[in-house]
């Protein structure tokens, strides 16, 4: 699946023959989070994710109803394309569909999020191994004690995703990530997991628990599932998000955000 282009990709999500998380998938390709709120939210929430931009890059900002954003490739359909979407109704999540056509709604602003999917390809591509990618299942992603920024009625922790690696691999994982801002960027925590509010590596609260082998340091970088937390937070009327790990594949090239 690595070798897709982003169309085959999306064509595949959108007939429903994948409906798994989307990691190492079409890897030349941007992977994005998404967050689809009603027009009369979305200032508000630009706001939270202009003053929070580790957990939150923001990529791009639809118009009004838009399902179709040329800015993010040809052929896009935002309500057919992500393998798996989460509904949210007074800040509730309440439904996790993978089609929401018959909840589109004219005035849904769509706001396009970096994802760490998005860089997987260049650390592998050094050598170090990502760990959900080989065991097959979802990245596990935690909720910490790092506050984020609040904007308005949004606000809460910050969520990361962890990939375990020995220390010469975090060092480079680090040198790699770096070069790439709009997604994420370096790791913001290495090692103890206690010092930034995570309890038990083996609980994730979204996505899978992978193998932690001796030696091995957990590696953790800002997540895009934060603004999720954040919704619960604000309670707005009505949302729509990706399911965690379950990312829209964009015809944006990942060489177009790296930072010599």
């Amino acid at each position: 699946m690595k070798n897709l282009s982003s169309q085959e990709a999306r064509q595949l999500i959108r007939k429903g023959d994948w409906n798994k998380p989307t990691a190492g998938m079409a890897e030349a390709y941007v992977q994005v989070n998404l967050v689809m709120l009603p027009a009369a939210d979305a200032a508000e929430f630009q706001r939270f994710c202009q003053r929070n931009p580790k957990p939150c890059p923001l990529l791009a900002i639809s118009e009004p109803g838009d399902h179709a954003p040329s800015s993010l490739g040809m052929d896009i359909d935002l309500r057919t394309d992500v393998p798996r979407y989460r509904v949210f109704r007074d800040g509730v999540a309440v439904a996790e569909p993978d089609n929401i056509s018959s909840l589109w709604r004219d005035d849904l602003v769509t706001f396009a999020l970096g994802c760490s999917f998005t860089f997987e390809h260049a650390l592998q591509d050094a050598g170090i191994g990502i760990r959900h990618i080989e065991q097959g299942c979802n990245v596990p992603m935690y909720q910490t004690s790092i506050a984020t920024q609040p904007a308005g009625r949004f606000s809460g922790p910050t969520v990361v995703t962890m990939r375990p690696m020995k220390a010469a691999d975090a060092i480079r994982a680090i040198q790699i990530s770096s070069r790439y801002p709009g997604v994420h960027g370096a790791p913001i925590h290495i090692g103890d997991p206690s010092l930034i509010g995570i309890r038990d590596l083996s609980q994730p609260e979204f996505g899978d628990a992978v193998e932690v082998r001796p030696g091995e340091l957990p590696v953790f970088w800002a997540c895009g599932v934060t603004p999720q937390l954040a919704l619960q937070q604000a309670r707005p009327a009505f949302g729509i998000t990706h399911a965690a790990g379950h990312m829209l594949i964009t015809d944006m090239r990942h060489s177009d955000y790296a930072v010599i």
